[in-house]
């Protein structure tokens, strides 16, 4: 089991970096994790633009002049967890939906027209609403529309998740929100997910049931971020080295205003962002690194080809928004707007070519 290390230390280890550990790190060609500690400091702020031009590179190595497309498909908004921070929280007076089968394949239907081959099942942590026998016919009915069809649901178990992968789930998000233990117990106030450790060993679970790819991130604005960016690196290293044959990613997801209204606790700017971005591709040239549209339109355009590898695009975050156009029960609202194509469009202007397909579900059925 991965066990973090302790939060006061590595917020301690990060402001004593100085700018000769940065520049140290700038001239590693794989920076470890002490680096990542002054890639993530304070005294690395005026070597932002070195650190942008060094991700922008690593990135185009690995993986050319792409950006992968996806769109989240929300399926209920049903929770039984009190977490301050969201929307579908179990004390919020939010209008509540769980879409039948029917629904959500007309739902994907919509996506499919569009042009997404890759689409995010989404819902809130609701058993009674959305269960592993929900998941497996949504699967079913979903796996031969679509290249890869991922989930972020409650989290299960490694029997459970396995069956999602037989049915044609091709991978798993799962975030930590915070690493910070004593902040997490302070955020999750009931339900099952108050249980830290449950969740800190979900995405073990996953690679070990042969998802193909594992996401992970923290909830920017909980806790500092320079400490729950290491904290999350030492996390991805541990994951490296215990399935090295399963693709990891890290999303990045900030505090957007929803249903309960809470300020974020840790304002993270977008420099600030970017400076965590930049400093995990240094770190991981491998990882792919989301940047969802909670972010705006501008920012977006701008972190094109500097280090993110896949955005989403034309987001409802309401159970049957797509069909219906509705906010109503949302999780969070957007900063992003734009249809697919005019984010492909963006994408197109910046030199970039859009990927609707990276992965083809034949390989999933012959498993």
């Amino acid at each position: 089991m991965f066990e973090p290390p302790d939060f006061t230390q590595l917020s301690a280890q990060i402001h004593c970096s100085t700018e000769a550990d940065v520049k140290k790190a700038l001239a590693c060609k794989r920076p470890d994790l002490k680096d990542l500690a002054a890639l993530l400091s304070p005294a690395a702020e005026s070597s932002l633009p070195q650190m942008a031009a060094r991700a922008s590179t690593i990135t185009l190595n690995r993986f050319g002049k792409t950006t992968q497309l996806y769109a989240p498909l929300y399926l209920s908004n049903y929770c039984t967890n009190h977490c301050v921070y969201c929307g579908f929280s179990a004390n919020n007076h939010i209008k509540r939906k769980c879409l039948t089968l029917d629904e959500a394949e007309k739902e994907a239907e919509i996506l499919h027209e569009r042009g997404f081959q890759h689409i995010l099942l989404v819902s809130g942590e609701a058993e009674n609403a959305v269960d592993i026998d929900y998941m497996e016919a949504i699967a079913r009915r979903l796996r031969n529309n679509f290249a890869a069809v991922s989930i972020e649901i409650q989290p299960l178990s490694r029997e459970e998740y396995h069956r999602l992968f037989v049915a044609g789930i091709t991978a798993v998000a799962v975030y930590q929100e915070t690493y910070n233990r004593e902040l997490y117990n302070e955020v999750h106030l009931s339900g099952k997910k108050r249980d830290y450790d449950f969740r800190l060993e979900t995405p073990a679970r996953a690679a070990a049931a042969g998802m193909r790819e594992v996401g992970i991130g923290s909830l920017l604005g909980l806790s500092e971020w320079r400490t729950e960016g290491l904290t999350l690196a030492y996390h991805l290293h541990w994951l490296r080295k215990q399935f090295w044959s399963t693709a990891f990613t890290v999303s990045f997801p900030r505090l957007r205003p929803a249903t309960g209204e809470l300020e974020p606790l840790q304002p993270v700017s977008e420099r600030n962002l970017s400076q965590l971005i930049f400093a995990l591709r240094l770190f991981d040239a491998d990882v792919g690194l989301l940047v969802s549209t909670r972010e705006e339109a501008r920012y977006r355009d701008g972190m094109i080809g500097l280090g993110p590898t896949r955005y989403s695009a034309g987001s409802c975050t309401a159970p049957g928004g797509y069909g219906n156009d509705t906010s109503e029960g949302e999780q969070f609202s957007v900063g992003d707007h734009r249809s697919l194509k005019e984010v492909c469009e963006a994408i197109r202007q910046k030199g970039f070519d859009p990927v609707y397909k990276d992965w083809d579900s034949e390989f999933q059925h012959a498993l």
